[in-house]
């Protein structure tokens, strides 16, 4: 074995040498190679084909696709013809059985879509066989001159070529067809392993994924709530648009080989599997091929890219997005050129969705995502309307307000209290000094923005339930209403580190276990690192309002400032805590990530649930902590003159003469619309910072074929951070209401560029994903839920405690219907010997400061409103819930219609013929009985 070892390192070392000299050879073979070979031959007897790395070859690593000679056949799909005896008989074997099965028959049987004429660099080099998925892995160029990392890399490549070896051997023998191309760049060789699944191949697998077979089309019912009522008025739609090679709908049921005969399409093997389902069953041989020892659960792809055996293994895209220069006729284009001229593109930002060609290219999962994102979109333009109408209402009516008339009367004029304490200079303020100020407080502090609370509050109950009912209609469109997640294998980073091997239960069979006890242990140290993140976060809302109140006292000493003080200090302490915002929220979505990680869960499901939850947690504190601090709690504490409740020597922040409300507004505005330019800029920017680094990495000058052109495209990341960048805006448009009505609008604007901003991305920008199945948005819906929910009850404290409809309702109701003297009677007068001069100040209490008895008045009916406000929303909403059913009527009768089909094309002849039989029978009976004469009376 060392002997081994020592003459593979001395051929490694001559072997990259060799590199550097091949193109000056003209048989392709430099002195240094030939020498390797020389010295390799030595030895042969002690190597393995697995050991022989390529010399002088770049063509194919392995001989995955030979030279076209009568043994071509034959030995296709083998590794340099090496392979053991029973790998070649059953490439033989395979080969045969394709030959019938491989007959060409687009001129027979039901063509169930449209031909498109595919980019022939999605084909292997017959220009027959569709390439299914490719695999790339990279192997260095150049003179390694450090003697102990040359034999620590050569370790590490003689494992990675014996691991690949056996990863594409068993993929031989799961049936796939294989061809290798070889790229050569600056320092590198990069190499292109294309996947190909035979039809016998495609057929055991789609039974076996529980796949949906065709049975009967029907008309397609993916139609609009909108594009029904305009078509009702009568009123042109611009948002429709003719999307060519729209996919067909069927009546389904599970697919059955034994029944092949009975599915439509089935004679046109070409075009019956669609390229997302072929791709998904080539990712199941992927993640089910053993590339090592089988007990250490070395099995699958994703596992083999983590360990850097392949640098990357995905499906190819259906060609270019550019649609050609020249004219070509719509029908023609491939699927990724049609959603991208239709759906991608900036210009389309007011059409519907192609859902149905975004489910056919991507999968259900990210098409469930689209459609979502879609209705929530739609469901936003009449809260942003009603909001804005709102807003409008405030506007026109602002001069009418009584209220800061009176603060902005030159005829009344009220010395108010120094804001800060006197030592610092603070001087005494007027209460017109805020005249400004309290008229815009009134914008979001009138009567409509009551109204507004509830009807939110019942809108976002309704889209939930209208979402619920969209869901179920999409599931069932696109054959996914009953699935359920099969037996969910290990994580591959799960295998890797799990300690032990024991039986599953379920399977029984024997795989990677980690202890429970020892799970739990971690998920609780999970936990308290949460909670450690969370005081964080209080640390930095204290250090904003300790800036709020330094930053003040300067302000409210200059006369110039001094009435636009509290703008200042708040807008500035805004921008300072979304920066904050911001840094902690990608700490901690690292941190969240590397401690979910070593919680070690077993399954995929587990892992993003445990992550979604600790990250959602964290985020919803993170963005959410200093409104609620402004909405529920500043201003409370401050105590009154004499008796100031101070922080760190500083006295408690106030809320300016007019409330709180409108800087939560100023707060909301300027943490939710600056998040949506961040996170949009970030969108925009940063895929192409990582295509220009993944391009300089790899080094590829020339990129003329399609799998190259995808190698060059960004990772997909998934849809984690675009499902909690809208359920953290859903719970902005919500939760806080009632002070912020224009967030509807700001939200509609945003998800009309998310939308497209996320459609480029994947159509343009990253490569194709492995098509995923899920009938709905899962545990989001969950969130949201909370979110609405939650919304409610916040929103009825905001009216209540934060808003001064219910003090001037009082007030108006006890003393003066027009509110009149209403100022005077919100402001105290300073207890006699605590400052230096007669002051007032905002608060209900007497001249020796305490509580006066309209402040317990008040304090009842603010606790009487939230408790009728909350059972009165909640309970209509939960008779929302109860009318608006689950599933539409339409729905129930397809559904109906497509089990009495499955029913009948999985049904025995035999038993259809006895059906048959005795319905024959049976109506032969009432024939008779209708012929035959009516009994006598007598008898």
């Amino acid at each position: 074995m060392a002997k081994s070892k020592k003459n593979w390192f001395s051929y490694y070392t001559f072997f990259r040498r060799s590199r550097k000299n091949k193109r000056s050879s003209p048989t392709g073979k430099s002195e240094t190679a030939k020498a390797a070979e020389e010295q390799l031959s030595l030895n042969t007897s002690d190597k393995t084909p697995a050991t022989m790395p390529r010399l002088g070859h770049y063509s194919e690593k392995y001989e995955l696709n030979g030279p076209q000679t009568s043994k071509s056949k034959d030995t296709y799909g083998s590794f340099n013809a090496r392979d053991d005896d029973d790998d070649s008989e059953f490439i033989i074997q395979r080969d045969q059985l394709n030959e019938v099965d491989r007959s060409p028959s687009s001129e027979h049987g039901i063509i169930m879509a449209p031909t498109l004429a595919d980019d022939k660099g999605t084909y292997f080099r017959d220009g027959k066989r569709k390439i299914d998925f490719v695999l790339v892995y990279e192997e260095p160029i150049g003179e390694v001159f450090n003697t102990q990392a040359a034999q620590k890399a050569s370790k590490k490549a003689y494992k990675h070529e014996a691991w690949r070896k056996k990863f594409m051997s068993n993929l031989r023998k799961a049936g796939l067809d294989m061809e290798e191309e070889v790229v050569e760049s600056e320092k590198k060789t990069i190499h292109f392993v294309k996947l190909s699944a035979p039809w016998t191949v495609l057929i055991n697998y789609a039974e076996e994924l529980c796949m949906r077979a065709p049975l009967q089309a029907h008309p397609n019912p993916s139609v609009n709530w909108s594009e029904q009522l305009l078509r009702t008025f009568r009123i042109p739609n611009a948002m429709y648009e003719d999307v060519p090679n729209k996919p067909l709908d069927y009546y389904t049921c599970a697919f059955k080989k034994s029944k092949l005969d009975k599915f439509l399409g089935v004679d046109n093997q070409d075009e019956y599997f669609t390229s997302t389902q072929r791709a998904r069953i080539v990712y199941e041989i992927l993640e089910t091929a053993v590339y090592g020892k089988r007990r250490r659960a070395q099995i699958g792809i994703d596992r083999l890219v983590e360990e850097g055996v392949y640098n990357a293994a995905f499906p190819l895209h259906d060609g270019l997005y550019q649609k050609p220069p020249h004219y070509v006729v719509p029908e023609s284009l491939n699927n990724r050129q049609i959603l991208y001229e239709y759906w991608a593109r900036w210009g389309k930002w007011h059409k519907y969705q192609p859902l149905d060609h975004i489910r056919e290219y991507f999968g259900e999962k990210i098409g469930i995502y689209f459609a979502w994102l879609g209705f929530y979109t739609g469901w936003l333009l009449p809260a942003a309307i009603v909001g804005l109408i709102v807003f409008m209402y405030g506007v026109f009516t602002i001069n009418f307000d009584p209220v800061s008339n009176e603060v902005c009367s030159p005829n009344v004029s009220y010395k108010m209290c120094p804001r800060c304490d006197e030592k610092y200079g603070c001087a005494y303020w007027y209460l017109s000094d805020i005249c400004l100020y309290s008229k815009l407080t009134y914008l979001f502090d009138h009567p409509g923005t009551v109204f507004y609370a509830i009807f939110v509050s019942f809108w976002a109950v309704t889209f939930l339930e209208y979402w619920k009912r969209k869901s179920a209609s999409l599931a069932h469109h696109w054959d996914c209403m009953d699935f359920e997640e099969e037996e969910e294998r290990p994580r591959p980073e799960f295998a890797a580190k799990a300690p032990s091997v024991e039986r599953n239960p379920i399977t029984g069979v024997k795989e990677p276990f980690f202890p429970t006890p020892l799970r739990y242990k971690r998920m609780a140290a999970g936990i308290g690192a949460l909670f450690l993140m969370l005081a964080l976060i209080i640390i930095f809302i204290v250090a904003v309002i300790i800036y709020r109140v330094l930053v003040s006292i300067p302000l409210f000493q200059s006369k110039t400032f001094r009435g636009v003080a509290s703008p200042i200090a708040s807008s500035t302490g805004a921008c300072v805590n979304l920066i904050f915002i911001m840094a902690l929220g990608r700490v901690y979505e690292t941190l969240a990530l590397r401690l979910t990680q070593w919680e070690m869960h077993r399954t995929q499901t587990d892992f993003e649930n445990n992550l979604t939850f600790k990250v959602f947690i964290f985020q919803f504190v993170n963005f959410y902590s200093s409104i609620f601090y402004i909405a529920f709690f500043k201003g409370r504490f401050v105590g009154y003159p004499g008796h100031y409740q101070h922080l760190l020597g500083l006295r408690n922040e106030d809320c300016n003469g007019s409330g709180c409300l409108s800087e939560l507004a100023q707060q909301l505005a300027i943490i939710m619309v600056g998040k949506q330019i961040i996170n949009n800029a970030q969108e925009i920017l940063v895929p192409k910072l990582k295509a220009w680094w993944h391009k300089k990495k790899t080094k590829m000058e020339v990129r003329t074929t399609r799998w190259e052109e995808d190698y060059q495209l960004i990772e997909n990341e998934g849809l984690f951070q675009e499902y909690l960048e809208m359920v953290l805006q859903f719970g902005f448009i919500t939760i806080f209401v009632a002070a912020f009505p224009l967030a509807p609008l700001f939200a509609l604007l945003n998800n009309w560029v998310e939308i497209r901003l996320d459609a480029q991305k994947f159509v343009c920008e990253t490569r194709r994903t492995v098509a995923e199945r899920a009938q709905n948005i899962g545990v989001w819906f969950t969130i949201l839920q909370f979110v609405a929910h939650l919304a409610v009850i916040s929103n009825a404290f905001l009216i209540a405690f934060t808003s001064e409809f219910l003090p001037k309702l009082v007030y108006m109701y006890e003393f003066n219907w027009n509110l009149e003297g209403y100022v005077n009677f919100t402001l105290a007068l300073a207890p006699n010997g605590t400052l230096a001069q007669e002051c007032r100040y905002q608060d209900f209490r007497d001249s020796e400061g305490n509580h006066t008895m309209f402040y317990w008045h008040l304090l009842a009916v603010r606790l009487g409103f939230v408790i009728i406000f909350e059972h009165l929303v909640l309970t209509v909403c939960r008779m929302i819930d109860i009318m608006v059913p689950d599933i539409p009527k339409t729905l129930e009768v397809k559904i109906k219609r497509e089990r009495y089909l499955a029913k009948q094309a999985l049904a025995d002849s035999e038993t259809i013929m006895k059906v048959a039989q005795r319905r024959d029978d049976e109506d032969d009976d009432d024939d008779a009985g209708a012929l035959s004469p009516p009994p006598d009376d007598d008898d």
